[in-house]
């Protein structure tokens, strides 16, 4: 195909998007490479849910089945969109009284709240922490499985998808925060993993939600990404994508479409490009997912989400900035922000006794420990009593949300840090 020429400037910048957007994928896509390539199985196509799966909830399929109470919301944006919202309000044993302190726990980009739940409930986060006294909720962004709802807009139609993490930070998040806190009278506890960890960072330093959260867990942090290991990920961030969108009309980036199985196997063909392995190449080498919670991922995940969204990650590896979106043009970006560049995100303006505990792994391909570092660094001038960080030397990026061990590494830390922080 034409597109695809390496003689031809356009197919070099789109193969590189490509790079870029399956490098975002995180693990997801890509494990089918390492799980399905020597059964005969294509590896390109992905799982897609049955309309039964789908219609009974992520309350039904995952969480009652163990025994424990959930309950189904929607929780409708300022924007017009409605997020589906789950909560768990006590452990499987019931009890302990009505005003349990909520955390909220927000997944990654082309995931949703799923990823929570992945493992049994002795090793997934959301038990673990119903079970340990908490009132838990699970918040599912724009565009992902059951969150394609618009009170107007048409979620096969391009103005459905024109957003990036901006909008998730203005938008979304502080719609369920607002919801919780109205629910439960109390402040909120955090949890994000990926780009939820963006999403809270972001939220934080413009201090419009403060008040409604007590602390925040960020597991495997992306604000800064300009130092992946992953030579995907070089690639990407020296190559400007920003025309991609227009070009191509790719508004909804679906990675269960045939589209994205065409992107797979052009990026496949390239040289130097081992797709048998590609989870470990792009996300680090995980050292601790078992077959049977990779095979129910692949069951539920990914998810959709709006090409610009990835456009703006692109803009985070590309820049070594973290920034609102850029419109590529001055008298665009005047037009939206007032002024001729997008306006920095500035995480020093979180308050310096606001509880944050970090927890990074040493094989983490996406969220290198340098962007860890830079992180760190711009949170230099916080409590030191308030600051707590986790180094996992052996923890790569899907380690954090399906480990076998993740309990006994991470999760107890976690459990222990909002306790400490509760009062």
């Amino acid at each position: 195909m034409a597109v695809f020429s390496r003689s031809s400037n356009l197919a070099a910048s789109f193969l590189s998007f490509c790079a870029l957007l399956l490098q975002l994928l995180l693990f997801a896509t890509l494990d089918r490479y390492h799980v399905v390539a020597a059964s005969g199985l294509d590896p390109f196509h992905l799982q897609t849910d049955t309309e039964e799966e789908f219609d009974i909830g992520i309350c039904a399929s995952a969480v009652t089945i163990h025994g424990y109470k959930c309950q189904e919301f929607d929780v409708r944006t300022d924007d017009g969109y409605i997020l589906s919202v789950q909560r768990i309000p006590e452990g499987v044993v019931g009890g302990g009284g009505t005003n349990k302190p909520p955390v909220l726990l927000q997944h990654g980009v082309l995931v949703d709240g799923m990823t929570w739940l992945l493992n049994s409930p002795q090793q997934s986060l959301a038990m673990i922490l119903a079970d340990s006294g908490f009132d838990v909720w699970i918040i599912n962004i724009r565009g992902t499985r059951y969150s394609r709802r618009h009170v107007t807009l048409d979620p096969t139609k391009p103005e459905f998808w024109n957003w990036t993490w901006d909008e998730l930070v203005v938008h979304d998040l502080p719609a369920v925060l607002d919801f919780v806190f109205r629910q439960t009278g109390q402040k909120i506890h955090y949890v994000g993993h990926s780009m939820g960890t963006l999403m809270a960072l972001a939220t934080l330093s413009e201090g419009k939600q403060i008040h409604k959260v007590k602390s925040a867990v960020l597991l495997s942090p992306i604000a800064y990404l300009s130092h992946m290991t992953t030579k995907l990920g070089v690639v990407a961030a020296k190559t400007f994508v920003g025309e991609i969108t227009t070009i191509f009309g790719l508004a909804e980036f679906n990675p269960k479409g045939d589209a994205v199985a065409n992107l797979l196997k052009a990026l496949c063909a390239q040289p130097g490009v081992d797709c048998f392995d590609l989870l470990t190449a792009l996300t680090g080498k995980n050292c601790c997912l078992n077959a049977s919670t990779v095979e129910i991922f692949l069951k539920n995940e990914p998810q959709s989400t709006s090409t610009k969204n990835l456009v703006h990650l692109a803009q985070t590896v590309r820049d070594g900035t973290l920034t609102k979106y850029d419109y590529g043009n001055a008298n665009f970006n005047v037009a939206h922000y007032g002024e001729s560049k997008p306006p920095p995100y500035n995480l020093a303006n979180i308050p310096h006794d606001f509880p944050i505990f970090v927890s990074y792994g040493g094989q983490d391909a996406l969220s290198d420990v340098k962007d860890v570092a830079t992180l760190l660094d711009s949170l230099k001038l916080h409590d030191v009593n308030k600051l707590h960080v986790q180094y996992i030397k052996d923890y790569a990026h899907a380690d954090f949300i399906m480990g076998a061990t993740a309990k006994d590494v991470v999760y107890n830390q976690i459990v222990a840090f909002f306790k400490l922080n509760q009062n």
